[in-house]
């Protein structure tokens, strides 16, 4: 299973944006001299005193640009790109060139592409004035008498007017009973007093090419392949099953305990002998009564926002493979009627930034439109295997303590949210905005947030220091907000249920009680999953963690095999206690 590599960058104490619309102009570049002139130019930045982060949206109002695109401006001060992602981004003196990836050198009519950078400057940081598209000046409209030459591919519509794929339910979770894994429920029946939460709806997880056929003996998944699951799910009469897509070429780049089987150039191979096989058992006609709920690839894009300074992250950004395996994997399931996909959207603890918010909403609507339909996605999914607390009940984001923002503690950090429910809310808002459909869903995986127990706080706390109101007050007991291993002291969280909240498809437990994060010592297997430090008790952190000890259980077995000992501290500490 996947542990949940945590943050980077940390967030702003001061932002400023500026809008910028863009369009008319002369002829374009070469390999779009069909093309009829107009663009519009979205330019936002969230600075500090040296520093900020630029975030910018690009919309193409002629015809179809198919032979890359490339946008251009000029800073008017000392301003500096270190750093870009979503775009080749180059500068020359006060000169920006911005060039579209190798995966997305498209962008049909009134489609956008979106990228972003961190800069430093001095003084002032004055908003560029004008930008151009292939050499074409942007104005925010088209010329009164475009050129007549016939476009190089045919028009598209916007992303959010696409037509739905499939006549599909708005929440597929909704009047609907949940698969029971029976291979998970066997090994909870085993544990005293399973029994009383083996009944819930898990995920099960496809996270390598066998698990497709399904494998034999001692393996972590079990005998059952995705045919057995799917008919084991007509059997029991079940509405729903949910499936866990995940063996990315270089997955879980920034971590080691779940690392896959497929090498960072294995494209191919993820396309033709993991998702196309899923896709085919999938759209099986005896399954077309079964809502089928694909969670897309835990871990992979927000890595390629946050922690791109790790080789294999930065490999994967440069070589377009998990936007373009995402966008595959989208394409092929969401094709399927009665197929769901939600999209892994990290956690409150990963991405609650505004460096990091932004940029990975971005990012996936790249993967979404590399689908060939945003509609594919029918929602996201956050907390995934992760231990954010759902709700913090005795303190919000808006909390001051002796009048100094709990944003300032050390546990918060400059967050902008302390909780998965506010993030998931928030979080769908930022991705309908930049441009998926109004209608997605969002699930949040609740199956080790409880965090209840002796050590869960009874109130508020009374002091006016702000690092010990916080540490007081808050449910999530973590040593620091970037464990992730095994957490000691966690315990089950709310049960799946459908539309608990605004904006929530459901709460769900897509990673199974039970099933470790990763081993606690080196473990060889032939699952090609390594060991990571952070699910050793002994480590002492780095500077993801904040320098912090692990929080990790002792004894743990690699990642998806049964962690008795765990399954047992997360019944004891459950909330709602069982």
């Amino acid at each position: 299973m996947s542990p949940r590599p945590h943050t980077m960058v940390r967030g702003l104490t001061a932002a400023a944006a500026i809008t910028l619309l863009t369009g008319a102009g002369i002829a374009v570049a070469a390999q779009q001299a069909s093309a009829a002139a107009g663009c519009q130019v979205t330019y936002s930045v969230n600075q500090w005193s040296t520093g900020f982060t630029g975030n910018v949206t690009v919309t193409n109002l002629g015809d179809p640009i198919t032979g890359g695109w490339n946008l251009t401006w000029a800073f008017a001060g000392n301003q500096r790109i270190t750093q870009g992602w979503s775009a080749t981004v180059t500068q020359t003196g006060q000169q920006v060139n911005a060039a579209s990836p190798t995966w997305a050198n498209s962008l049909a009519t009134n489609a956008t592409a979106n990228f972003g950078f961190n800069a430093d400057y001095s003084g002032t940081n004055a908003a560029p004035t004008t930008f151009s598209l292939n050499g074409t000046a942007c104005t925010g409209s088209v010329p009164t008498n475009p050129p007549t030459t016939t476009p190089t591919t045919p028009p598209t519509t916007p992303p959010t007017s696409q037509p739905p794929v499939g006549n599909k339910v708005d929440n597929p979770y909704a009047g609907a009973r949940g698969y029971v894994n029976p291979e998970w429920k066997a090994k909870a029946d085993a544990e005293p007093g399973g029994s009383r939460v083996s009944n819930n709806p898990t995920a099960v997880w496809l996270d390598r090419i066998a698990a497709i056929e399904g494998t034999s003996g001692s393996s972590s998944n079990g005998a059952m392949g995705l045919a057995d699951h799917l008919d084991a799910a007509l059997a029991q009469g079940a509405g729903y099953i949910q499936l866990v897509i995940y063996n990315l070429p270089g997955r879980d780049c920034s971590a080691l305990a779940s690392n896959g089987e497929l090498g960072v150039n294995d494209l191919p191979r993820y396309k033709s002998e993991y998702i196309d096989p899923i896709a085919a058992i999938q759209a099986n006609p005896k399954y077309a009564g079964l809502r089928i709920i694909n969670v897309i690839e835990i871990d992979s894009l927000p890595n390629l926002i946050t922690n791109t300074n790790v080789a294999t992250c930065a490999t994967m950004k440069s070589n377009g493979g998990y936007v373009q395996g995402v966008g595959y994997a989208l394409n092929k399931l969401g094709a399927i009627g009665n197929v769901y996909n939600y999209v892994d959207a990290a956690h409150h603890g990963w991405i609650g930034w505004d460096t990091n918010f932004g940029p990975t909403a971005d990012i996936m609507l790249q993967a979404a439109q590399a689908s060939g339909n945003v509609r594919n996605v029918h929602g996201f999914i956050t907390n995934t295997a992760n231990y954010s607390a759902l709700t913090e009940p005795f303190f919000t984001i808006n909390s001051a303590p002796g009048g100094t923002s709990v944003r300032q503690s050390k546990w918060v950090d400059w967050n902008f949210y302390v909780d998965e429910l506010s993030f998931a809310q928030a979080f769908r808002t930022k991705l309908v905005s930049v441009g998926f459909d109004s209608g997605i869903g969002m699930l949040i995986d609740t199956s080790r947030n409880g965090w209840g127990g002796a050590n869960r706080p009874a109130g508020a706390s009374t002091s006016t220091n702000v690092d010990t109101f916080v540490n007081q007050s808050r449910i999530d007991r973590r040593i620091h907000a970037g464990n992730w291993c095994n957490q000691s002291g966690a315990g089950l969280g709310e049960r799946p249920k459908a539309a608990p909240a605004s904006g929530i498809d459901a709460y769900v437990w897509v990673k199974p009680p039970g099933e470790s994060d990763g081993s606690s010592s080196l473990i060889p297997n032939n699952e090609g999953k390594g060991f990571d430090r952070m699910c050793d008790p002994t480590y002492t952190g780095n500077e993801r963690n904040g320098n912090s000890m692990s929080g990790s259980l002792p004894n743990a077995p690699i990642s998806g095999a049964w962690f008795s000992a765990q399954f047992r501290e997360l019944m004891a500490n459950a909330y709602p206690a069982l």
